[in-house]
């Protein structure tokens, strides 16, 4: 089911990196109780999906070879740069 996003809404990030999801996110997403989730750093912003749907999504974005190129770029920004 696809959900519409009717609005923008803005988070705290704490000094330790953590980030509180609303109830309602939660509940529609099974994470009452906690678990785990993808993060995608896109470059130009923080995408959070639901665990196992990461690497979906990129498959359906980008093929093998570009987004190794995309992270190979990143080595050029100290910021963005991974491990």
């Amino acid at each position: 089911m696809l959900w519409l996003v009717s609005n923008v809404q803005e988070y705290l990030v704490s000094s330790s990196g953590q980030v509180c999801l609303p109830a309602s996110v939660r509940h529609r997403w099974d994470l009452d109780d906690g678990g785990p989730v993808d993060v995608l750093d896109l470059g130009f912003g923080v995408l959070t999906v639901p665990k196992g749907e990461g690497r979906h999504l990129l498959a359906d974005l980008l093929g093998r070879d570009e987004h190794a190129a995309f992270v190979h770029s990143l080595a050029d920004d100290p910021d963005l740069a991974t491990t």
